[in-house]
């Protein structure tokens, strides 16, 4: 792990990406404290189209007798108060 103060970082910006880009974690300090990481990005999905969300659908139908909206309200409250 490479880690750079702000000054030298905005000096070697482009040097900083490119070891970003090869793989490198690269950390930035504001007075000797990680305050920054520069990292390369992952690769991500396209977004879905219309098309592709209404053939999920079609493959993933919604259930009948499903949980109500207070079953569902409590879930979320017991995972929140759970701290995940």
């Amino acid at each position: 792990m490479a880690a750079y103060n702000i000054l030298e970082a905005r000096n070697n910006l482009s040097r900083l990406v490119a070891m970003a880009e090869s793989g490198a974690e690269v950390t930035i300090m504001r007075r000797g404290k990680p305050v920054a990481k520069i990292v390369a990005a992952s690769e991500r999905e396209a977004p879905s189209t219309g098309a592709q969300l209404a053939a999920w659908f079609a493959a993933n139908p919604i259930q009948p007798g499903g949980r109500t909206t207070e079953e569902i309200e409590e879930g979320i409250r017991e995972l929140r108060e759970a701290g995940a």
